[in-house]
């Protein structure tokens, strides 16, 4: 139950992303990462908060992953009915361009993490533009146990700089949401497993 309630609260976050400031979005993955009932049970309660004070909605869908994440915390179970509902999430107002080549220490630390992580598929790279200005979004397909790898590589980029990263870990199960569909077709390729990575030496 412990590990279907982390994933829950990882798909939601993925769900959620572009909808919620990135500095919630990353502070709420950083919690998710501690792979812990603790860390699990910190989003939950967090999360419903978050969703009331940006006034962001959510589907029949996320409600029900959101109460998966909140597991038996009723003042949690109460907060998701405050939620506003909606039909149907619209892609956030962003457009994605592919980032340019270019191998910092970061992006090398980056492919050195996902070129040892079971199962990462592909690592892309992006720059989003709109509401919040520029950001740099990294797109991750694949890996084991995502929410600990999504919170690994920002805790990386956080150390070199990026004090709010955009880090996307998305199962290989999962249908990439509208957000992470633009991001993958407006990015360029860093790494994938059935190759080297694009401009830099592995």
């Amino acid at each position: 139950m412990a590990g279907q309630a982390v994933a829950a609260c990882h798909e939601l976050l993925l769900r959620l992303a572009g909808r919620l400031p990135d500095d919630v979005t990353w502070r709420l993955r950083d919690w998710l990462a501690d792979d812990t009932d603790h860390g699990r049970a910190a989003v939950a309660a967090t999360l419903p908060r978050a969703l009331l004070r940006n006034r962001v909605g959510i589907t029949d869908h996320e409600r029900a992953l959101l109460v998966t994440g909140a597991g038996d915390d009723a003042a949690v179970r109460r907060a998701v009915r405050a939620v506003l509902p909606i039909q149907s999430a619209d892609r956030p107002p962003f457009e994605f361009r592919a980032a340019p080549d270019g191998y910092d220490a970061a992006t090398l630390g980056v492919l050195a993490v996902a070129r040892g992580t079971a199962g990462v598929a592909e690592v892309l790279r992006s720059v989003r533009s709109g509401p919040f200005g520029e950001r740099t979004v990294l797109v991750v397909l694949g890996g084991d146990r995502p929410w600990a790898l999504a919170g690994t590589l920002q805790r990386l980029l956080r150390a070199h700089g990026d004090r709010t990263p955009c880090v996307e870990v998305l199962p290989v199960d999962l249908d990439p949401p509208p957000y992470h569909k633009a991001a993958i077709v407006g990015s360029a390729q860093m790494w994938s497993s059935t190759g080297a990575a694009v401009g830099a030496s592995t």
